[in-house]
C-alpha cells in the first residue's frame, strides 16, 4: 500500500482565460502570482467558433485566436523561467498555423521552446455550413505533453480535456481510469470559465471583494480528487458557493458525459478545505458514450435592430402607433423581413425625476436571408418615422445596414470517425484511438429527495434569492438554470417548492417551452433545462439576454411564499430583501 509520503505532488493547474477576450493580463499574472505546472486557457465557445470562421473566410491563414500569441510575447519567457507549461484550445479552426506561430514568435523572442498541437477535430463541413467540428478528449494533449512539449495548442477539444489531458499525461492514467479521469473533468469545468470560479458571475456578490477577482487553479492528486483555490493575495473568493455555482453552470443531469468518460455529478462531494480552498472529492465515472459531439455552424441571414425610446405618458399608445405605422412602411416598400419581433420594456416610472427613469423602450429586430431586406428598407423605414410619429421620438442609435447572424447546431457521430491526432514537438503525427469501452448514455434515475420540512409553518412572500443561489447559461438554443440551496434546511424545501411547474410559474416566458429538472442532493441543488428558451443559439440574438446569462437572477428575484422560519434562520453570504 503507497503511504501519502510516498504519493505523487498534486498537480497544480492554473486557467488564464474564460473565452476569447478575457482579461489580457491574466496569463502574466497567474504565471508570476504563485507556483504552477501547467496553464490553461480556454478560448473556445460556439459563438467563438463562427467568429473565426468568418475570420479564416477572409484570411486561410488565420481561423486561431490571435490574442493568445500577444499575451505569449511576454508569457513565453515568464513560463519557461518557472518551469511552466502551456495548454490552450486558441488554435481554433487552424491549430497548426498557431503552433506555427508561436515557433515564429519563440525565435523572434529568443525563447527557445518545444511547441505541439493537436489536430483532427475538423469535420468535412456539410453544405451550407461554415464550420464543423468535433470535441475531442485529453488524450492528445497528454501524448504532446508526454513527448516533452512546453506548449499545447488545440482545435476544439472540450473545456474539460485542457485539464485531464495534462492530468493523465501527469500521473499515467489510462482510459480505463474512470474514476480519476472523471474527477479531473469536475475540476476542468470548475475551471474552464475563468473568474466565475472566484467569486465572478456571483448571486452572493456583495459578501467579497470582487472587483478584479484571481483566476481559479486546481490542485490535482493522483485519484482524480482535486482543490479548487486561487493565488494568494488576488481577488475574488473560492468557497463551497463558488465551486457549487460553477458546477451547475450549463450541466444538465447527473450523467455529464464526454470523450474521455462520462463523470457522475451526483457523486460530487464539496468540502471547505481553508481559506479559498474547495475540496472536490468522490467522483464516478463511467464508460464515455460511443458518439462524439460535432458542432456545427451557419450562417443564418441577416439581421437588423432599432431600439425606439418611449417616454412619459401613454406608453402602450405610442408603442402600438409605431409598430402599425412600421409595417405599413415596410409594405409599402415591399421588402417585409421575414421575421419581425417586437419587444416593449417598461423600463419608464411614474412621476420621475429624469427624462432617462420616464422612458421605456421598444426594441425591433428582423432577420431575413437577403441583406437589402433588413437594412435599407429597415432603417429607411425608422428613419422616416422621425418627424411624423410618437410625440417625443427618439431612437438609442442610427439604424445600421444589418449584419449578419450564425446559427449553432450539434450533431453526434460515431467515436471512431473521428481522428485524434497529436502532431508532438519533433513532427511526428501519433493517431489516438477512441477509449475501446464505451456506454450507451441514457438519463440517470432520480435520486429520492429529502424529508420536507416537517412544520414549515407561516410563510412570507420573499424572493427566492433569500434562500438560494442561481447560475444560468445557454447550450445551443437551450437555456440552462442551476439553483442551490443556502443550507440544509432550505434544500429540504426548495426540493419540493421547486416544481416544474412552479419554475414556469415564476418564470412566464418559460411556459410554452419543454422544461426539464434534475435533482443533484450532494450539491443540494436542482439543474432546470429549458428546451429552446434562446431560439437558434447566441449567435442569432433571438432574445435581448441571448446566452441566457440572467435568467437565473431572474428568478432569484422572483417572489413565493418562503416560510417566515427558514427567512429568519437561513443565512446567506449575503442578507438582502
Amino acid at each position: 500500500m503507497t503511504s501519502t509520503a510516498d504519493a505523487p505532488a498534486p498537480l497544480r493547474i492554473g486557467n488564464a482565460s474564460g473565452f476569447y477576450g478575457d482579461r489580457f493580463d491574466a496569463m502574466r499574472e497567474m504565471l508570476t502570482g504563485g507556483p504552477l505546472d501547467i496553464l490553461t486557457g480556454d478560448y473556445l465557445a460556439e459563438l467563438t467558433m463562427l467568429i473565426l470562421g468568418r475570420s479564416r473566410l477572409k484570411d486561410p491563414a488565420r481561423g486561431y485566436a490571435t490574442t493568445f500569441l500577444r499575451q505569449l510575447e511576454e508569457g513565453l519567457g515568464l513560463a519557461q523561467e518557472r518551469g511552466v507549461r502551456i495548454v490552450a484550445n486558441a488554435g481554433g479552426l487552424n491549430p497548426a498555423g498557431l503552433a506555427d506561430a508561436v515557433r515564429e514568435l519563440a525565435r523572434k523572442v529568443g525563447v527557445p521552446v518545444r511547441v505541439a498541437h493537436v489536430e483532427g477535430d475538423s469535420l468535412p463541413v456539410p453544405e451550407g455550413f461554415l464550420t464543423a467540428n468535433a470535441y475531442l478528449g485529453g488524450a492528445g494533449i497528454a501524448a504532446c505533453l508526454d513527448a516533452g512539449a512546453d506548449i499545447v495548442v488545440t482545435g476544439r477539444v472540450t473545456d474539460a480535456a485542457l485539464v485531464t489531458g495534462p492530468a493523465a499525461a501527469r500521473f499515467g492514467w489510462g482510459p480505463d481510469d474512470l474514476d480519476a479521469l472523471a474527477g479531473a473533468v469536475v475540476a476542468g469545468h470548475v475551471l474552464e470559465c475563468g473568474t466565475q470560479a472566484t467569486g465572478g458571475n456571483y448571486s452572493f456578490f456583495r459578501g467579497h471583494d470582487l472587483r478584479r477577482p484571481g483566476f481559479p487553479v486546481a490542485e490535482i492528486h493522483a485519484d482524480g480528487s482535486s482543490v479548487i483555490t486561487k493565488h494568494d493575495g488576488t481577488g475574488g473568493v473560492v468557497d463551497l458557493g463558488t465551486v457549487t455555482a460553477q458546477l451547475l453552470y450549463e450541466t444538465g443531469g447527473a450523467r455529464y458525459a464526454g470523450p474521455d468518460v462520462t463523470a457522475r455529478l451526483d457523486t460530487v462531494r464539496l468540502t471547505q478545505d481553508g481559506p479559498d480552498r474547495v475540496r472536490i472529492s468522490g467522483v464516478r465515472g463511467e464508460a464515455p458514450p460511443p458518439t462524439v459531439k460535432v458542432g456545427l455552424n451557419r450562417l443564418g441571414g441577416w439581421r437588423n435592430e432599432v431600439v425606439f425610446v418611449l417616454t412619459g405618458l401613454d406608453i402602450e399608445a405610442k408603442a402600438q402607433l409605431v409598430r402599425e405605422q412600421f409595417a405599413d412602411a415596410l409594405a409599402r416598400s415591399g421588402a417585409e423581413p421575414g421575421e419581425v419581433r417586437w419587444e416593449l420594456s417598461r423600463t419608464d416610472r411614474a412621476d420621475a425625476a429624469a427624462e432617462e427613469t420616464a422612458s421605456a423602450l421598444l426594441r425591433l429586430v428582423v432577420r431575413d436571408r437577403d441583406q437589402e431586406t433588413v437594412g435599407r428598407a429597415v432603417s429607411g423605414a425608422a428613419i422616416e418615422l422621425a418627424l411624423g410619429s410618437y410625440p417625443g421620438f427618439h431612437v438609442t442609435a442610427p439604424p445600421g445596414k444589418g449584419a449578419p447572424y450564425g446559427v449553432f447546431e450539434a450533431r453526434y457521430v460515431p467515436a471512431g470517425e473521428v481522428p485524434h491526432i497529436a502532431v508532438l514537438p519533433d513532427g511526428r503525427r501519433q493517431s489516438l484511438a477512441p477509449p475501446a469501452t464505451t456506454r450507451p448514455l441514457r438519463d440517470a434515475d432520480e435520486p429520492p429527495l429529502p424529508e420536507p420540512l416537517p412544520d414549515p409553518g407561516p410563510t412570507r412572500s420573499a424572493p427566492l434569492g433569500r434562500i438560494a443561489g442561481a447560475r444560468s447559461g445557454d447550450k445551443g438554443g437551450d437555456a440552462n438554470v442551476g439553483v442551490w440551496a443556502v443550507g440544509d434546511d432550505a434544500w429540504r424545501w426548495l426540493a419540493h417548492e421547486l416544481t416544474v411547474e412552479r419554475f414556469r410559474e415564476l418564470l412566464p416566458e418559460t411556459a410554452a417551452l419543454t422544461v426539464v429538472r434534475h435533482v443533484l442532493p450532494n450539491l443540494r441543488a436542482l439543474n432546470f433545462t429549458v428546451h429552446g428558451l434562446l431560439g437558434e443559439g447566441v449567435a442569432a440574438q433571438h432574445r435581448f439576454d441571448p446566452q441566457a446569462k440572467a435568467v437565473g437572477e431572474w428568478l432569484r428575484s422572483r417572489h413565493l411564499p418562503v416560510p417566515v422560519a427558514l427567512l429568519e434562520t437561513v443565512h446567506a453570504p449575503e442578507a438582502h430583501a
